[in-house]
């Protein structure tokens, strides 16, 4: 029996951050440029830290040279882990808790990230929650501005620990989740507990959709060892 790599999306499926993020960037472009409504200009679901600086840098007439995003970067994550910190809207979503403890028990497992955000801002939002040692890998947005580079980066890291044969699935919130795992053969749990609806999800074809990871199926969905594939036989909720 093979082990699985399970590579978890952060906003929207493991945490909200209550704006946490958003104000964080407006505070950096009003340092830097005086502009903090220009990070508000962009569609930030599934999106990642570089394409999401480069977007709202254009706004503001900045070329994205990597001393520019290298600035305004170093401003954001710093106003990040304050926001984070104080923000009464932060909260773990439903069934986080009790999926994380069941699969970080099971040593075939292996428990990695796949996120737009930087390694760093992903850390400071997992911890408030108390999340961040379930995870021992990822694909952050300091590997890519592309969603599916930055998960290929991720499932690289989760087959060098848990083999080559290992199973992988992708598990978030956006259509973007669902293209970039489809771009790495992988498979993919949709759960509509960001901004995008269930019906939304289910039409772009993920092999498991969730209205939120309490639905028992997740469970059972993420853990199957029998080595089939999953498209068309896992149930849609």
């Amino acid at each position: 029996m093979s082990s699985i790599v399970l590579l978890f999306d952060l906003d929207g499926t493991l945490v909200r951050t209550g704006g946490a993020g958003g104000r964080a960037l407006a505070r950096a472009f009003d340092t830097h440029f005086g502009r903090p409504d220009a990070p508000g200009r962009v569609d930030v679901r599934g999106n990642t830290d570089g394409a999401i600086l480069a977007e709202a840098l254009s706004y503001v007439g900045a070329e994205p040279s990597d001393a520019t995003v290298s600035a305004v970067l170093s401003t954001y994550l710093d106003a990040l882990a304050d926001e984070v910190a104080r923000a009464p809207g932060y909260v773990v979503l439903p069934g986080v808790y009790g999926l994380l403890s069941a699969l970080s028990a099971l040593p075939f497992v292996h428990l990695g990230l796949g996120t737009g955000n930087v390694e760093r801002g992903a850390r400071i939002k997992l911890e408030r929650g108390g999340l961040a040692t379930h995870f021992g890998f990822g694909g952050y947005g300091d590997d890519a501005s592309d969603r599916a580079a930055l998960v290929a980066a991720g499932l690289a890291r989760g087959a060098s620990r848990a083999g080559p044969e290992s199973r992988r699935v992708v598990i978030g919130d956006t259509p973007r989740d669902v293209h970039a795992a489809r771009a790495n053969g992988a498979e993919v749990l949709a759960v509509a507990t960001g901004g995008h609806p269930l019906d939304e999800l289910h039409g772009c074809a993920p092999d498991f959709t969730a209205a939120s990871l309490e639905d028992p199926g997740v469970y059972e969905f993420l853990t199957r060892r029998d080595g089939a594939s999953a498209a068309g036989r896992a149930t849609t909720r």
